[in-house]
């Protein structure tokens, strides 16, 4: 069994959440499902972001001391993660005790290796409270951030201890270029590439006179900078530095967004470099979640709420919409419309008619029992989702979500197809009980199938209708759907199994809010 360590970035803890978290949260979870699935050993971690100018404010505003603040904070996120069916296994906060010790751990091992590595020097630049970073020109538009165009740059200049960074340009590029540490999609990494191409300055990492922080090792007037230390998270997770972090360590996938691929791409891999320890072996860099082509953001505001989302037509179908047509590499729109027509046109009328259908004959037609084809497996139903099941697996593993997602509603629009073309009505007046158990046992099949394959994207409505098998004269009920295999799908025979009645999966929608 393989073992796949994923992580999501961890979120500042100034403010809400909102739809450009959980396409984040949403996609890391659909790729640790399907890992499972595919029967790798998964670790997925999640988390929060503690320590920051930005939490200093919003606590004040709120009357608040920091430590109270982020417990609030914490406690908000997770639950939203919850209603979403995350299934991370740690939830790593940068105010614990294990993360403060790891940054002290790193920091002291770069210094033993490379001690040229860390130095002292005086900074001044325009500072963005909302990047936690010192902006470049190239960063800059108007005066403002470009990704918090809200936001004053605060003018700041203080001696700091600085990181080498230029001194890792060659070697974190030679790794990209061969692949052995991957920036994905293929956009992503040229953006990544042609800023190292332009070459590397030193960097900052630490801050004067900041109360809310990890002291920096050896000065007690400098704090350690918020992205030095939340980048460690990663490996603080794994339990380093104590013995047995290799375990985990490296992280097979980093999933986070396309604003933060500098810090994720460059200056953590240079880091771990330092202190002589492997950097991980994938970053996936997701798109933004748009609003009229804008992005979502604390900042700014938003106009869709993350808990009116969730509400709206349900996590399951939220989690789909949001993986299927705002998608996993590039910027996408919510808009209520679209969200309304996937679920009528996907959820509703394809999968939970599907199902309705399918099982409702095999009631109707034979007592509720999956009948034993008498005229062998094979039907054309049998070959397409044999078909899909391979289209599927290619996409999930190049992480193509919305592809994988096609994929899986296809086969149910091809298993419905299938009931137009067999009219198991027609078959059950005519007598061809042959024929017709043939097509029951096919869609039953199927539908089966498609429960497996679709508890990455739909996990809660995957396991209703895997519920739905019950137990046969022969064999007991058949056990958790999280016990079954990718290997399995192909084989899967639920003949004799009695189904029960299939609920209303997808309930009519609401009408579109004002």
């Amino acid at each position: 069994m393989a073992k796949f360590y994923v992580t999501t970035a961890i979120d500042y803890s100034n403010g809400e959440p909102h739809l450009g978290h959980a396409l984040e949260k949403i996609g890391a979870d659909c790729i640790a499902r399907y890992r499972r699935l595919a029967g790798d050993d998964v670790h997925f971690l999640m988390g929060m972001d503690e320590h920051s100018q930005s939490v200093i404010q919003a606590a004040a505003s709120a009357q608040l001391s920091p430590q109270a603040w982020v417990d609030r904070m914490a406690a908000t996120f997770a639950d939203y993660w919850r209603r979403l069916y995350c299934s991370h296994d740690d939830w790593i906060r940068t105010t614990e005790p294990r993360h403060a010790r790891a940054v002290t751990a790193l920091l002291e091992r770069i210094r033993a290796r490379h001690p040229d590595d860390l130095f002292e020097a005086e900074y001044e630049g325009l500072y963005c409270t909302g990047c936690e970073e010192f902006k470049t020109g190239a960063q800059i538009v108007n005066g403002h951030c470009i990704e918090h165009p809200t936001l004053e740059l605060i003018p700041t200049k203080e001696r700091n201890h600085f990181f080498r960074l230029s001194a890792y340009r060659d070697a974190v590029l030679e790794r990209i270029r061969s692949g052995s540490f991957a920036v994905e999609p293929e956009i992503r990494r040229n953006e990544v590439v042609r800023l190292l191409e332009a070459g590397l300055q030193d960097i900052s990492i630490s801050r004067q006179r900041q109360p809310w922080g990890i002291p920096f090792p050896g000065d007690a007037q400098q704090t350690v900078y918020v992205w030095f230390d939340a980048l460690i998270n990663y490996l603080s997770a794994t339990g380093f530095p104590d013995p047995g972090y290799e375990r985990l360590w490296p992280a097979d996938l980093h999933v986070i967004g396309k604003g933060i691929t500098r810090f994720h791409c460059v200056i953590w891999p240079a880091m771990l470099l330092a202190a002589e320890l492997a950097p991980p072996r994938r970053v996936w860099a997701h798109g933004y979640v748009q609003w009229s082509g804008a992005k979502m953001s604390k900042t700014a505001g938003t106009a869709v709420s993350l808990g009116e989302a969730i509400d709206y037509h349900g996590a399951d179908a939220l989690r789909y919409y949001l993986l299927r047509d705002v998608g996993f590499a590039n910027d996408g729109d919510f808009t209520w419309e679209r969200f309304d027509a996937r679920y009528i046109a996907d959820l509703a009328n394809t999968f939970g008619n599907l199902v309705s259908r399918a099982l409702t004959m095999i009631q109707s037609y034979r007592g509720g029992t999956v009948p034993r084809a008498s005229q062998g497996r094979a039907t054309p139903l049998d070959d397409a989702a044999r078909e899909a099941a391979v289209a599927y697996r290619r996409a999930m593993d190049g992480y193509r979500l919305e592809d994988g997602a096609a994929q899986w509603m296809d086969l149910a629009g091809r298993a419905n197809r299938y009931i137009e073309e067999t009219a198991p009505w027609k078959l059950a007046k005519a007598g061809k009980d042959a024929e017709l158990d043939q097509v029951l046992a096919s869609l039953a099949r199927t539908v089966a199938q498609l429960a497996v394959l679709g508890q990455p994207f739909v996990p809660t409505t995957a396991e209703t209708v895997w519920s739905l098998f019950g137990p046969s004269p022969a064999s007991p009920a058949p056990g958790p759907l999280v016990q079954v295999h990718l290997a399995d799908v192909s084989g899967l025979d639920v003949a004799g199994r009695q189904v029960a009645k299939p609920p209303i999966l997808f309930p009519k929608p609401r009408l579109t809010p004002a």
